[in-house]
């Protein structure tokens, strides 16, 4: 661990709460059009576009497209899908912006703040530069870059999402960790030659939904970031 000089984290699921965020903006959004679903299941569908639509570029199918073009196009399919399509451009505009204002694990700005002490941090995320940004300034993240996709113009698992990142603090790949509450993201960081550190987000993907252990090996597992601070003795 003493090589490590930077740390950079997955955002959507690992820092903030995607699912009960969305569900509460979809809610805000359509119901004063007298619409009223299961909001949870809502949220749920728009997530489960994600993978498919990224995989689209990963593959070369369509050009790199920031995530806020392909929420949009993955917010139509969800609303088609649930009998919504009266649903006006301005709405959807406006809940497009919803994926910006996602809130924060309570564990991971105070975390953030401890970890950066020691060590330079950024996000390594699959959303774009603008919507870092405003996740930052909504639940006062302090980073010192802002890593991810859209500077390596692809999207993880590619490895050149991982390397691009060490690459931009000018460091190894094994000078840098990658923190992430899903296995499979960090199987691929670790392929690239990361250090890894897993963090339990149980609740991510509904009650007791979400991985509790790391599925592949790790360097660090842990329960939140105040706890990899410790680790890390920072």
């Amino acid at each position: 661990m003493h090589k490590i000089q930077a740390i950079v984290f997955d955002v959507f699921g690992t820092l903030v709460d995607w699912r009960t965020s969305i569900a509460r903006e979809a809610q805000a959004h359509l119901s004063p059009l007298g619409i009223q679903i299961d909001w949870t299941s809502f949220a749920d569908a728009w997530r489960d576009q994600y993978q498919p639509a990224m995989e689209e570029v990963r593959t070369g199918r369509i050009p790199f497209s920031k995530l806020d073009r392909l929420h949009r196009r993955n917010l139509d399919v969800v609303l088609a899908d649930f009998g919504l399509n009266h649903v006006d451009e301005a709405t959807r505009r406006k809940l497009n912006l919803a994926w910006h204002r996602l809130d924060a694990w309570p564990d991971v700005a105070p975390g953030l703040l401890k970890l950066r002490t020691r060590f330079r941090v950024a996000p390594c995320s699959n959303g774009n530069i603008s919507l870092m940004v405003d996740l930052a300034r909504h639940n006062n993240f302090v980073w010192d870059a802002i890593l991810g996709a859209e500077l390596a113009r692809d999207y993880k698992p590619k490895a050149i999402v991982y390397l691009s990142a060490a690459e931009a603090f000018d460091l190894a790949p094994e000078e840098t960790m990658m923190v992430a509450a899903h296995s499979s993201d960090l199987a691929a960081a670790a392929t690239a030659g990361l250090r890894t550190a897993f963090v339990a987000r149980p609740d991510e993907c509904g009650p007791n939904r979400g991985e509790t252990v790391a599925l592949v090996p790790v360097d660090l597992s842990v329960a939140s970031l105040l706890e990899l601070a410790r680790v890390l003795d920072t």
